[in-house]
């Protein structure tokens, strides 16, 4: 099978921990071909979803683990198997890559995940369709109300704006019902005025 993975710069991979490099090992191992491509080289032409497409071979290696290939322009309908890799930011550039996915699934592309499915299931929420298995969770942008949760569960964790769109970051605080650091938090957080949770 040839299978493209939309992803981060391949360079920034720590491998380590990365679960996208684990299936590219396991696809290379069952002697799949691999490609690679970042969100922002899609575009549509002469109606299909294309991209510069670069073939990687890996080495084995920690440090030099991928050999990249010349790229080439291909359409998404080429490959048997098309991945949607990339880490949040869920901003603009991830929605609009999600919408030309859709586009390239219904031009025959098989693309895993689905566009739809990755604009419809935030991974940060999706929790909250399964509350008897979570620690009480509110999710709100309302001071009072973050105050009022606090104070009734006696300690939290407050997970800021940054928390629904991105991948990870230092946008969690531990707080306790009466900890100067609770006020300081929904006060000075230098993402105020955005979803707390």
């Amino acid at each position: 099978m040839r299978i493209a993975f939309i992803a981060d710069p391949l360079e920034s991979f720590k491998i380590y921990k990365d679960s996208t490099f684990a299936m590219m090992e396991e696809a290379s191992r069952r002697g799949h071909a691999l490609h690679a491509l970042q969100a922002d080289d899609l575009y549509v032409a002469a109606g299909q979803v294309r991209a510069q497409v670069s073939p990687i071979t890996l080495t084995g290696q920690a440090d030099a683990w991928f050999v990249r290939g010349a790229p080439s322009d291909c359409a998404l309908s080429e490959f048997d198997a098309v991945l949607m890799r990339k880490d949040p930011p869920f901003d603009a550039e991830y929605l609009y890559a999600t919408h030309l996915m859709s586009v390239a699934e219904r031009l025959g592309a098989r693309c895993f995940n689905r566009g739809q499915a990755i604009r419809d299931h935030n991974e940060k929420l999706a929790i909250l369709g399964y509350p008897h298995l979570t620690a009480p969770t509110l999710v709100s942008r309302d001071m009072d109300r973050l105050r009022a949760f606090v104070s009734e569960q006696g300690d939290a964790i407050l997970a800021f704006d940054g928390c629904l769109n991105f991948f990870a970051g230092p946008h969690r605080q531990a707080v306790q019902r009466q900890d100067e650091l609770l006020r300081c938090a929904l006060q000075f957080y230098p993402c105020h005025g955005h979803h707390r949770r």
